[in-house]
């Protein structure tokens, strides 16, 4: 309703005098966006497509700006459809011969309302089904950041979610909204037969794809912005290519500090001498073909928000119209005497991560400091290659801030089955090296010694935010920034997003918080981009955090305090749901180990702005009934 005033504000030409606390939309914000709108020549010659397949996936000429469409559907929960894939001339008809023959895949009365199915398309590629609202849709059967079976993931309403870590795709378009991931999945066209048989036609692109790619605008030598981008961790990568999908053609550059290209930091820990070129998000080629400006080993050293400059390591001084910032966090290391030792190491990059795994040997006696999750995975990535490994932790169980005292134990109790020494409420208080400096032992707070050759400090890290001192952006005294549920800084033009934002999260929490998960950074990318190119969305993202350690995948969403746990299923096996309920008797967050697609499912119904109580979980025998909820109507906002 908001954003329908608005447009209609727009076309009228008459001022915004709306109310919009409940919104957190400054009329400032409106009015820049509107400034930026009325210099727009508007599109001549698009229509609305409302027939589904992968022809909304086609290019077209963009001029980098919006152009809102009054009678546009605001879409699904939390969904946004990018102007890309919506738009196009009439003039750009599909040619038949780009699509195979039509295939019956199943009968119409198998797929029930809400109801998924997979099929085979042919030996080598697969369908999902999927039926809402009377109407069939047909996309790509596996999630395009891992492959997790989407039949078996959380039905909302318009999207669904994938069981394993998240990312959701809407069912109309197949384009991701939520993350993790890079690609949208494809799309097909779909229909029944007057003999009840469902037909499928597709793309012979798209055979034996599991994802794809959006539509990229081309850059345009006339388009004089720039537009930078200041991280290459998942926030800016997702913030760059967004960019490209949602219309700009400016000058585009994302400065990295390591010498790569952006890659899947989630893996770095998890195995020893993986090429970086096996988990680069995209090869140079990509970053060239859609003239987006990589400039790798380049820090950003000062931001004058005054002039619109970013001043850079490589002695650069960089003109920019708008600017992302996603700078990520640096490991810290505790004030310990010896920390300064060489086989004191942490493990925050690739680089790090492969000088560690190089260090081992089969005689290593490796000391893990802290039980974060950085801690635990490099743990359970070293036993099996070292002499021993030691994990100290100043808590009675490792993760009990995230996961709570139960859940906390079973993990330890999994880590020493897996030879894992741990030693919680304990610290360490001195590391002792040799004459040659080579470390040899670590005093402990109870002032035993335990011997010791690398010790891996996963003790937190700090943002990296340091260069924006005396730029104007207001820096909280933890490092972070504030920003707008828009990601706009208290600087016009200048956006913050990734672990250094402090910002609102979709649920109870009604301040801003800081959430460093992958996730939620990927997510934030999107939203920046999005309003960075003139349109407005606001975050409605639910974090979401994953890990995997000796195989046992753990999920968890959800925010907030909590006072109880409630555990279904077994802790012993591993297979359990576990519901985090506060003072108010309601769910906060949900987690669990082998029980998806339930936190998925958690996930999508607070993205939907409804919520779980503590009445609704209290019935062990019909526990689950509140997934029910997904697919009854959105709550109506007044």
């Amino acid at each position: 309703m908001l954003l329908n005033s608005y447009r209609l504000a727009h076309t009228l030409k008459k001022p915004i005098l709306y109310t919009l606390a409940t919104h957190r939309l400054t009329e400032a914000h409106l009015r820049r966006h509107l400034k930026c709108l009325e210099n727009i020549p508007k599109y001549s010659n698009y229509r609305q497509i409302h027939t589904m397949g992968s022809m909304l996936c086609k290019e077209y000429k963009t001029t980098g700006k919006v152009t809102p469409n009054p009678d546009q559907n605001s879409g699904a929960a939390g969904s946004y459809q990018s102007k890309c894939e919506k738009m196009f001339a009439v003039s750009d008809v599909e040619k038949e011969s780009e699509y195979t023959e039509a295939v019956a895949v199943c009968k119409a009365n198998e797929v029930a309302e809400n109801s998924m199915k997979q099929v085979d398309f042919d030996e080598d590629t697969s369908v999902l089904l999927v039926k809402q609202h009377g109407k069939l849709h047909a996309i790509g059967s596996k999630c395009t950041h891992y492959g997790a079976p989407m039949h078996t993931g959380a039905l909302g309403i318009g999207r669904i979610r994938c069981p394993w870590h998240g990312a959701c795709f809407n069912l109309e378009t197949g384009d991701i909204e939520d993350f993790p991931g890079l690609d949208s999945l494809p799309c097909y066209k779909v229909n029944v037969s007057d003999e009840g048989q469902v037909m499928v036609r597709m793309k012979r692109t798209d055979l034996e794809k599991t994802k794809r790619l959006k539509s990229m605008a081309k850059r345009n030598p006339k388009d004089e912005r720039c537009y930078i981008v200041v991280g290459g961790g998942p926030s800016g990568a997702i913030c760059v290519e967004t960019l490209r999908q949602e219309g700009f053609t400016g000058r585009l550059i994302l400065v990295c500090r390591e010498p790569y290209l952006p890659y899947d930091r989630v893996k770095v820990c998890k195995f020893a001498g993986i090429p970086i070129e096996s988990i680069q998000f995209r090869d140079e080629k990509f970053y060239k073909d859609n003239n987006i400006e990589v400039w790798q080993g380049v820090s950003a050293e000062k931001l004058v928000t005054a002039q619109k400059e970013l001043h850079c390591s490589n002695g650069y001084v960089v003109k920019y119209d708008k600017i992302y910032i996603a700078t990520g966090g640096a490991a810290v290391k505790p004030p310990i005497p010896g920390a300064d030792l060489e086989m004191v190491r942490t493990v925050r990059d690739y680089k790090e991560a492969q000088e560690l795994f190089e260090l081992v040997t089969p005689k290593s006696r490796v000391v893990c400091l802290g039980s974060s999750f950085i801690s635990l995975e490099v743990a359970a990535a070293l036993v099996s290659k070292v002499a021993s490994v030691t994990v100290i932790g100043r808590d009675t169980v490792p993760l009990k801030a995230a996961f709570g005292e139960e859940i906390g134990a079973r993990i330890m109790k999994l880590f020493q089955d897996n030879n894992v020494t741990m030693l919680m409420e304990s610290g360490i208080t001195n590391i002792i090296g040799d004459e040659e400096g080579e470390l040899i032992e670590v005093d402990l707070l109870d002032e035993s010694t335990i011997p010791c050759d690398i010790l891996v400090m996963g003790t937190g890290s700090r943002p990296n935010t340091e260069f924006l001192v005396d730029s104007g952006v207001r820096v909280n005294e933890n490092g972070t920034v504030d920003v707008t549920d828009f990601l706009e800084t208290n600087v016009p033009d200048v956006y913050v997003g990734g672990d250094i934002a402090n910002a609102h999260i979709y649920g109870l929490a009604q301040s801003r918080v800081n959430i460093g998960h992958y996730q939620l950074a990927q997510y934030h990318g999107r939203i920046a981009a999005i309003n960075m190119c003139g349109s407005i969305k606001k975050m409605e993202a639910v974090p979401f955090f994953f890990t995997l350690l000796f195989g046992k995948g753990i999920r968890y969403a959800g925010y907030g305090s909590y006072k109880d746990i409630i555990i279904d299923g077994s802790l012993e096996d591993m297979k359990f749901v576990a519901y985090y309920v506060n003072h108010a008797d309601t769910v906060t967050a949900v987690a669990s180990c082998n029980r998806d697609p339930i936190v998925a499912q958690f996930a999508e119904l607070i993205s939907q702005g409804k919520c779980l109580g503590r009445n609704q979980i209290e019935n062990v025998a019909n526990r689950q009934a509140w997934t029910a909820q997904l697919l009854q109507p959105l709550p109506k906002v007044r």
